[in-house]
């Protein structure tokens, strides 16, 4: 399946004419919980060249390619990057931190990563896994069967949370990784790891009996996120200027 993924990142540097900066999994595979047939998600990060910037033209800042079930790929420009980095995207915060890495060119992300603590965003951080939690959990968890995956797509963001309100930094993708690093009732985790292994052994769309265990958590915490993200100050007058560099110095590295 990699190879198919790097010939469609081809493809699009062809294409598209850019030059693909970085490419990763997001999605369950990046988050460590994926099923037997889940789909591969792969987002990445592109330039053009030089001349495309030199416009005033409104144009596309993504591209995206026609979903299938196996792969939804897609990505964004270089400065659409920046400019949600700069407002501590969660969504691109996941992306530089991602252990599927299916490519990456210049030192654009290392330098990002070191960026990362002057341009980090508490309350960015937790209203974006907030916001998540709660579409999920209203949509998903409130019946007596539920889909299992949903379970993830909650208990993920809500322990993101937990991670930023403890750490104060961006959480880790790996769900497993994410929970070791958080104090959490024995009673629920032994729920959590059965939860796990049934997800990596079976289906996208298999269900089961809700886990009163899991939703009562669930429930305390998108409760106390709630009002504890009101609390939280926005970060303001993060510098620009550093960003500019960085670009022009991708731009020019990449085209000289």
């Amino acid at each position: 399946m990699k190879d198919i993924i790097l010939q469609k990142l081809k493809d699009i540097e062809k294409e598209h004419q850019v030059k693909i900066l970085y490419a990763v999994e997001s999605g369950s595979r990046g988050w460590g919980f994926e099923s037997k047939d889940s789909d591969y998600d792969v987002r990445f990060i592109y330039i053009h060249k030089p001349e495309w910037y030199l416009s005033i033209k409104d144009k596309r800042d993504v591209i995206e390619l026609p979903i299938n079930d196996l792969l939804d790929i897609n990505g964004w420009d270089l400065t659409k990057t920046l400019v949600l980095f700069k407002k501590s995207n969660p969504t691109l915060l996941e992306w530089l931190s991602s252990p599927i890495i299916y490519g990456e060119k210049t030192n654009l992300i290392n330098e990002l990563k070191e960026l990362l603590k002057d341009y980090f965003s508490s309350k960015s951080c937790i209203y974006h896994y907030l916001h998540m939690a709660k579409g999920n959990y209203r949509e998903y968890l409130k019946g007596e069967e539920v889909k299992i995956k949903k379970y993830f797509y909650v208990l993920r963001p809500i322990m993101a949370c937990m991670w930023t309100e403890k750490y104060g930094t961006q959480p880790p993708m790996l769900f497993e990784e994410l929970m070791s690093g958080l104090i959490l009732d024995s009673q629920l985790l032994d729920e959590i790891d059965k939860l796990l292994i049934i997800k990596r052994s079976g289906m996208e769309m298999d269900k089961q009996k809700r886990v009163n265990v899991i939703n009562e958590f669930l429930e305390e915490k998108i409760a106390y996120y709630s009002e504890y993200v009101k609390m939280l100050n926005v970060q303001s007058n993060k510098d620009i200027d550093t960003l500019d560099e960085l670009f022009r110095n991708t731009l020019q590295e990449v085209w000289k």
